[in-house]
């Protein structure tokens, strides 16, 4: 698998910050963020059970613009597949 790195929370210092990648194979995207606190997720099971594989994460609205960048690439590579 080889991700596509679209960056990093841009108000941050680099490290352990929010971050966003397309997989290259599947074009999906792969994001890093902060753990939902418990209010949050509590919220998002009245949608329905989180399983244990799959978490409730926070993107600061900061990074739309990368993560917009990030959705066109998808789409382009799943269009060819």
């Amino acid at each position: 698998m080889a991700l596509l790195f679209f960056g990093k929370d841009p108000n941050t210092n680099g490290d352990n910050c929010p971050t966003v990648w397309v997989d290259e194979t599947s074009a999906d995207l792969v994001m890093q963020g902060w753990k939902a606190d418990g209010t949050t997720e509590a919220e998002c099971l009245t949608a329905g059970h989180i399983p244990d594989s799959e978490a409730v994460i926070r993107i600061p609205a900061r990074m739309v613009p990368l993560i917009r960048k990030a959705c066109d690439e998808a789409e382009q590579r799943s269009a060819v597949q």
